[in-house]
């Protein structure tokens, strides 16, 4: 495996109306799940990417391990529980504009993943071990399950990428903030967005949340910062890369994502600095243009001819 991950993915019920759930009748569904979301845009570059996770065993976990297998992704290490349901989300768009999403997770297969979950040679010949702070605030046994994984690819010198992608529902704002610090002190790679930084350290300021960053132990963090691109910091070096302009922007979810698909591909191909946030830059800003997580992640081809700009006609014959 290049990459390997573990968390809970679900399934997306969005209402084909606009307006409060109530007044809507109509449904469509899809797959979603931060971290498959990442290994599928890195699956479609070509990579070889893994997850470990657990689902219910049912109709809506069998249907899960079908896509994300389907996409590229080896589910060897995704187990099915009988005792407990794969969890589901809602989407409300109350305007055109505005939207809210109700999770139904609670005691869901996945919140029960213990550290005997974590398949320990998956991860110790893997390249990167990649995790987000969505899966250590699922329940405590969850929080075990990932610092368990952390201690395996130490002690393998795998490298860990982490992307906070905090999720305030699910945290305390005292003890969630201690335990994604504990985190980030732990892994070499550190994706925060500008709201992500401003919980973790009381600052906005995309410089000072890399310095924070690399205080505790990173030795590279490259913030989000939306429509206006990304700041890296490493120890040799530190700089902005613009964003790729985006025209209509029909679904932001999923974008940062897409981003950290761009930035592990950059890290595997050991591509510089620049160019691996570019990268980054570049899958966030297609995802956006599409409706769905992963349905704007680009192939290697789309995704050289993006940056590249070479000019394409509008409908291929």
């Amino acid at each position: 495996m290049d990459v390997v991950s573990l968390g809970e993915t679900m399934i997306l019920f969005s209402p084909e109306e606009t307006g409060q759930l109530r007044y809507n009748r109509n449904y469509s569904s899809r797959v979603a799940g931060a971290e498959t979301n990442t290994l599928i845009g890195l699956a479609k570059l070509g990579y070889q990417t893994g997850w470990m996770s657990r689902v219910g065993k049912d109709e809506l976990g069998k249907r899960i391990i079908a896509s994300v297998r389907g996409e590229g992704v080896d589910t060897s290490f995704v187990k099915e529980d009988e005792s407990a349901p794969t969890g589901l989300f809602l989407k409300e768009r109350t305007t055109v504009d505005s939207s809210k999403v109700f999770y139904y997770r609670k005691f869901s297969a996945a919140s029960k993943m213990t550290p005997a979950d974590v398949e320990e040679s998956y991860i110790a010949k893997a390249e990167i071990l990649y995790l987000t702070g969505i899966t250590p605030a699922l329940s405590d046994s969850c929080k075990e399950t990932v610092f368990h994984a952390i201690k395996v690819a130490r002690n393998n010198g795998v490298k860990i990428v982490f992307d906070p992608n905090i999720r305030k529902t699910l945290l305390d704002e005292k003890v969630g903030r201690d335990m994604l610090l504990e985190i980030v002190a732990k892994a070499d790679i550190i994706l925060p967005g500008i709201s992500e930084g401003d919980y973790l350290f009381q600052t906005k300021d995309c410089k000072q949340i890399a310095a924070e960053c690399k205080r505790l132990g990173a030795e590279m963090a490259i913030v989000k910062l939306g429509e206006e691109g990304a700041y890296y910091s490493t120890s040799k070096d530190s700089g902005y890369l613009e964003a790729y302009p985006v025209k209509t922007v029909l679904d932001p979810i999923g974008a940062g994502d897409g981003f950290a698909a761009g930035v592990l591909s950059g890290l595997l191909d050991a591509r510089s600095i620049q160019e691996t946030v570019k990268r980054g830059c570049a899958i966030g800003a297609l995802a956006t243009r599409v409706s769905g997580d992963i349905e704007g992640l680009p192939d290697r081809e789309a995704l050289d001819e993006y940056m590249n700009r070479i000019d394409k006609e509008d409908v291929i014959r």
